[in-house]
């Protein structure tokens, strides 16, 4: 994410069940978030910098899961190529809806996967591994995407991975300019965003632009429970305007909003070096994951105008 950052301390939030199959689909979302996000965040990638080796590495990861997850490509292929950045893409892939006047609904989950790659040495460290920004929001995203591939979707999913985030929103705005160019019926756009450590308080992530929509509250509703809440500071940070949902907002005007955990006292790596795989909370991941997978299930299904800007 865009914006200053500080501070430390995380809160281990497990899940555990005594139903043997609840704990086999947990064990296996905690398995593939795992390798995703210490993959990514691989001093192999070296920091995946937009248009680097490292970044193209991550794409060709990203893109190989969602073919084994059987998610077609967007376009002709998985990679959505930038126009102001040589060798750097998105990578877009589609679930095709199943209602037919719901299809022509999108709904698009996004999350960026590039970071800021080569920083000044810290302790002989100079890889900017960007495990909480943003292997963490992108390995629950994938995660999300393979789970939604075998659910019955009325409308329309694009899965959104973006590079040149960390640039200045490149990747977002230039999908978004897209679709907007090809008429796409964008109806909203959930964004994941630093979500690697769990808060201290009584919701489990906020949003972004809480005010703006009818989205929270919803999310809320379907979830059961306070999945998102208001976070004061990323009011005052304008964390809304900071991140990938933007441009699609700036674009559509319907509700696009960003889920994140980072609330300014639980992680002091923000654009780190020591931003690391193994700081990362994954419990807390595996559980948000299990929380939001049938949520957003919910939430494509929903009958028009139920998710609407105030």
């Amino acid at each position: 994410m865009r914006f200053l950052g500080l501070l430390a301390t995380v809160l281990l939030v497990g899940c555990a069940s005594a139903k043997a199959p609840t704990v086999a689909k947990v064990n296996a979302e905690q398995k593939n978030i795992k390798e995703t996000l210490y993959y990514l965040a691989s001093d192999e990638l070296l920091g995946r910098d937009t248009g680097s080796e490292g970044g193209k590495l991550a794409a060709n990861y990203l893109a190989k899961h969602l073919e084994e997850y059987k998610i077609k490509p967007y376009y002709t292929s998985y990679n959505d190529t930038l126009k102001n950045v040589k060798e750097a893409w998105n990578i877009v892939g589609v679930i095709p809806g199943t209602d037919a006047v719901l299809k022509n609904e999108v709904v698009v989950l996004g999350a960026h996967y590039d970071h800021i790659g080569i920083e000044k040495p810290v302790d002989g460290d100079s890889i900017a591994n960007g495990a909480n920004d943003n292997a963490a929001g992108s390995a629950i995203l994938l995660e999300l995407a393979r789970n939604l591939k075998l659910q019955n979707n009325k409308r329309t999913i694009i899965i959104a991975f973006f590079t040149g985030e960390e640039k200045g929103l490149w990747g977002s705005k230039h999908l978004a300019e897209r679709l907007k160019a090809e008429n796409v019926n964008v109806v909203s756009m959930l964004n994941f965003e630093m979500l690697g450590l769990a808060m201290k308080r009584d919701y489990t992530t906020y949003l972004t632009g809480y005010d703006l929509s009818t989205m929270a509250t919803k999310l809320n509703e379907l979830a059961g429970k306070s999945i998102v809440g208001k976070l004061e500071k990323a009011e005052e940070f304008q964390l809304f305007k900071r991140s990938d949902n933007y441009p699609f907002y700036q674009m559509f005007k319907v509700p696009c909003q960003t889920f994140s955990s980072f609330d300014f006292e639980n992680y002091e790596y923000y654009h780190h070096v020591k931003d690391e795989a193994h700081l990362m909370d994954l419990n807390f991941m595996t559980s948000f994951a299990q929380d939001i997978i049938p949520v957003v299930a919910k939430l494509v299904n929903l009958a028009p105008g139920e998710i609407r800007m105030y």
